[in-house]
């Protein structure tokens, strides 16, 4: 939603009235440890963890803390960091050698489009969601994208700097950088001042074009030379092979600047998915078509090779289905649910808005647009065109970009991923119940794994903590004691009704206490993370002491929680990934049946169409649907292992000079030059004029 009404409405106004995250004491998170790994340990693992706990206290930990405190205070003093953990935080995502795909870049699937007819069309669904996205890019340029908040707080915007034109670039000997070439204009172009210079049917004409020129090629040649798979190697291995990229011809290095100074990736999939199982793997990972030439020598043809992972993503398949996978080190899910709601929102609305104004004398009917940019086309003189980027690819490439495709289809055939739609209930019931709709479903998921397993596991739970300045996650164990206790009596043949409820009841509002905790800066994960990391920069050697990471053979669930059901998304690899779904659909079945119905209806008064599409109201449900119970919803991701928003208000600072670290501002390249670029494949010359 964007407003230009007053100034406080600006992108980036309220930065300055936000609070840096508290750093909690030594005692208090230790304590918090030793409760949070308990129902994972046996009586006698208790009793050491309790001993080397209070080892860790009596010695190394109080002198980490102190340097921790030294390090939080000079990063404040010298504007250098927006938060304790946040260059830590950063080198989290950016110093790892491992893939990104599958590892670390989540994805949406987006609803269909409101049109029936041209949702279906694939050039005209991309060309809506790609004119909304510029529109939204536009916008943000210009700050007047309406600024999160969260029940009346002001939530941090800091990430929407690296959302567009922004790429994660791989370093040789070092860690990657995101790097931010804020002038971007293109995929699509924008002009000089930021108004967008191309309408929707413009973007229907050069992605007809661009499809005609893709079909010259045979896929098999296609599929030799595709470039993006190279960005699911594992970073060094990316890295050196960019730099041979590079070095073999100055086009290979400016189309690479090109890639990587676009606003996003617009990716049209020559896939049609069978079902919703099938979208949600595209959006992940691609798919995977093995096929052989006439010689019997194979190829992928699958869309796992149309993709460029280290920047964010705009999928759209041959049947118009839809959705983004994006680059994780520098935003977060709640950010980029903010872009793809508005976009969606923008295209239901332009719909509406098509079926009305000629009724209605305004330009937008009875409906105020979502995203309100200006719209200035190109003249004639300075036309809008699609141009081919080509790459000079020796051979020793070529055989790299084809090791990189069979890794990459060893993981794609080894993984899963199913889509669980629950329509039983969803958060209207819970909440009549009183019971918090995001706890109920994380115990959901312990429940149906303790039932097909029969042992307490980890379960990880991100909770944004964007209320504070550069806020980025905390995690919530979803694994306490309450809710062991929970799954222990529910499988229990002998337990009443009564009893499961009350067990429901008390382990629901224990989870929602520890989400708050993480959401106010009380968590204990980052804190533990930083002492070890200070530690690190410290030259001290530290005892094993944490959480691992997220691991190969658990579950990774999103999911999302509506009025009247919930949809969960889960990916394996090597796991019952299907037989775990239907014993979690199960298991919603029977906590249903002990929640009380809805027997109440209400009527409520009509109100205008201007009123309903307010745009604070319309903020306001976004956030309310994401984060009503404080956890991350739709990007929250669970793994499974078998081994009020904030303080008040801080004074106002200036921005953090800390975020150059992570975000590297790239020089833009000019217009003339970037016009210059690439071959032109207007198809007639009678179509450039309308290009």
């Amino acid at each position: 939603m964007t407003d230009t009404s007053s100034s406080n409405k600006s992108t980036y106004a309220r930065q300055g009235d936000l609070a840096r995250l508290p750093l909690p004491s030594l005692e208090e998170t230790l304590e918090r440890f030793i409760t949070t790994v308990s129902p994972l340990l046996t009586s006698e693992e208790k009793e050491t963890c309790k001993i080397e706990v209070d080892n860790f206290l009596q010695t190394d930990g109080p002198k980490l803390q102190q340097l921790l405190v030294e390090y939080d205070e000079r990063g404040k003093s010298e504007g250098t960091l927006g938060s304790f953990v946040e260059e830590f935080w950063s080198d989290a995502y950016l110093a790892p050698d491992s893939s990104v795909v599958m590892n670390l870049n989540p994805f949406f699937v987006l609803e269909d489009g409101p049109d029936n007819n041209r949702s279906k069309d694939q050039c005209g669904r991309a060309a809506s969601l790609t004119f909304s996205a510029i529109k939204f890019a536009s916008s943000l340029k210009k700050e007047t994208i309406v600024p999160d908040e969260f029940r009346g707080k002001p939530l941090c915007m800091d990430q929407f700097r690296a959302l567009f034109g922004a790429s994660r670039v791989p370093k040789i000997g070092e860690r990657d950088a995101v790097e931010v070439d804020p002038e971007s204009s293109h995929v699509v172009a924008l002009g000089p001042d930021g108004s967008v210079c191309v309408n929707e049917q413009d973007i229907v004409e050069i992605l007809t074009a661009i499809k005609t020129d893709a079909t010259k090629l045979p896929p098999d040649i296609t599929s030799r030379n595709s470039l993006g798979v190279l960005t699911t190697l594992p970073r060094k291995e990316w890295a050196d092979a960019r730099n041979m990229v590079v070095s073999a011809s100055e086009q290979n290095e400016t189309a690479l600047e090109v890639i990587d100074g676009a606003l996003f990736v617009l990716v049209i999939d020559d896939v049609k998915p069978k079902d919703i199982h099938e979208a949600a793997s595209n959006m992940l990972h691609g798919t995977y078509d093995l096929r052989s030439r006439d010689n019997l020598i194979d190829y992928q043809a699958g869309s796992c090779c149309n993709r460029w992972y280290d920047k964010l993503q705009l999928i759209v398949c041959s049947d118009g289905r839809a959705g983004i996978n994006f680059e994780h080190s520098a935003i977060d899910g709640h950010t980029a649910l903010r872009f793809v709601s508005d976009i969606f929102a923008d295209n239901v609305v332009q719909f509406a808005q098509s079926i009305t104004k000629t009724i209605y004398s305004n330009h937008d009917g009875m409906f105020p647009s979502i995203i309100q940019a200006e719209v200035k086309r190109a003249s004639p003189n300075n036309s809008v065109v699609p141009k081919k980027l080509s790459f000079e690819l020796p051979q020793k490439i070529l055989d790299k970009i084809y090791f990189a495709e069979t890794i990459l289809s060893d993981q794609i055939v080894a993984s899963e991923t199913y889509v669980l739609e629950f329509t039983g209930y969803g958060k209207t019931l819970i909440v009549r119940n009183k019971m918090s709709p995001d706890s109920f479903v994380q115990l959901s998921m312990q429940l149906a794994h303790y039932r097909l397993y029969g042992k307490i596991v980890s379960q990880y739970e991100p909770v944004l903590t964007k209320g504070f300045y550069h806020g980025r996650t905390e995690a919530m164990r979803t694994a306490t004691d309450k809710a062991a206790t929970f799954c222990k009596t529910w499988t229990n043949p002998s337990a009443t009704d009564e009893q499961k409820l009350l067990t429901l009841r008390e382990a629901t509002v224990y989870h929602s206490s520890g989400i708050k905790n993480a959401l106010t800066g009380k968590g204990i994960e980052r804190h533990l993370f930083a002492l070890k990391c200070i530690a690190d920069k410290n030259n001290i050697p530290t005892p094993v002491f944490g959480f691992g990471p997220v691991v190969q053979d658990g579950f990774g669930i999103g999911y999302i929680i509506r009025d009247g059901g919930v949809q969960y998304s889960i990916s394996t690899k090597h796991r019952q990934t299907e037989r775990f779904a239907h014993t979690l659909k199960q298991t919603l079945i029977d906590m249903g049946k002990l929640l009380q119905p809805t027997t109440s209806l209400k009527v409520e008064c009509s109100i205008t169409g201007k009123q309903n599409f307010e745009m604070n109201k319309a903020t306001t449900e976004y956030l309310e649907a994401y984060c009503d119970t404080y956890g991350e919803g739709p990007q929250s991701t669970v793994s499974f292992s078998s081994s009020t928003v904030g303080p008040p208000p801080a004074t106002p600072r200036a921005p953090s000079a800390g975020f150059a670290r992570v975000l590297q501002k790239q020089s833009s390249m000019s217009l003339k030059r970037l016009s210059s670029f690439g071959v032109d494949i207007t198809p007639k010359e009678e179509n450039r004029k309308n290009l």
